[in-house]
């Protein structure tokens, strides 16, 4: 097993222990190299907040560059209760393989390296459970090899640049937009801003969080509730904005998403309150960080992706 894989191996586990009310969310984005495809899976663990048995479903979408998106649904399927994994029917996902089938589309992918954990969230909010919701990415930086095969015609994938991510909570947020970006040679840039569902807080601002990893160092440093605080997020389509500072470097990411390349995908939260989602993962976005020196902001980095972003807009329906 690859080391990066291995020491990541907790944050694919179940964090669900039984309670009613909860919802534990695995995906991965790829982009395909040779093609410029984009795939999406996506894998969830509802259960109902009335304490109905526990259920699993999910999606496999995929973005071509010369076509609409296409997407396939599977399950709902009973929870099979397991430790180590995300299993539902056919459905598998473990540090190192995916595999499964959603309606006419079938994939068999080897999930390897994507360096250390990435905490778009604080740590201590993923291992208690106190927030209304945790994020974090296992492997940010992973590489896919396999096929995903849709109607017969199967699209082969080498060494592919990808993510897998976690959510757990009490169901979606109120409206949120989040972002996986790869910006090459190991870095990336991921973004998940939110206003909570809970009452009191729905007429907040949208509240983001960043992490950016650069160089193998990530920022901004410290708590990353409290850098929060200092960002700002404009979510609409098809464009949306992140900006904020950290210390004494000022961020910007712009994010686009073409209608003629985005799904809407409708699904619930376990209290049965319908939500609604836009994803695409042939995104444009544009992410830009200064810093200051003597009273002068200097660009230090930019990075322009076209039609390679991860980008997803929500809300309750």
């Amino acid at each position: 097993m690859n080391s990066d894989v291995a020491m990541n191996d907790e944050y694919f586990r179940p964090r669900w222990r039984g309670q009613p009310g909860r919802l534990e969310t695995w995906y991965t984005t790829i982009t395909d190299p040779a093609t410029g495809t984009g795939v999406w899976l996506h894998h969830e663990l509802v259960a109902p907040a009335d304490g109905s048995p526990a259920h699993a479903h999910g999606w496999a979408a995929l973005f071509p560059p010369d076509g609409p998106p296409a997407l396939s649904r599977f399950g709902p399927a009973p929870w099979q209760t397991p430790d180590d994994c995300y299993a539902a029917a056919e459905v598998r996902i473990t540090p190192t393989r995916l595999c499964g089938q959603a309606g006419g589309v079938r994939w068999d992918l080897a999930q390897d390296g994507g360096g250390d954990p990435l905490f778009t969230f604080p740590r201590w909010a993923w291992r208690r459970g106190v927030l209304p919701a945790a994020h974090l990415v296992p492997v940010p930086g992973a590489r896919f090899s396999g096929t995903v095969t849709v109607d017969g015609t199967a699209l082969t994938l080498r060494d592919a640049p990808g993510a897998t991510g976690r959510i757990y909570g009490h169901g979606h947020a109120r409206r949120w937009a989040c972002l996986h970006a790869d910006l090459g040679d190991g870095d990336v840039c991921e973004v998940v801003a939110a206003v909570s569902n809970r009452p009191g807080m729905r007429r907040l601002r949208p509240l983001p969080f960043v992490r950016l990893r650069i160089g193998g160092a990530d920022w901004p440093t410290g708590d990353p509730l409290l850098n929060a605080f200092r960002m700002r997020a404009r979510i609409g389509l098809p464009e949306w904005t992140v900006t904020g500072r950290g210390g004494d470097r000022r961020l910007r990411v712009e994010v686009t998403q073409p209608p003629e390349r985005t799904v809407t995908v409708a699904y619930a939260d376990p209290d049965g309150t319908p939500a609604v989602c836009r994803n695409t993962e042939r995104a444009t976005a544009t992410v830009t960080i200064a810093r200051r020196s003597r009273g002068t902001w200097t660009p230090e980095h930019r990075w322009h992706l076209d039609g390679t972003a991860h980008a997803e807009v929500g809300s309750h329906a």
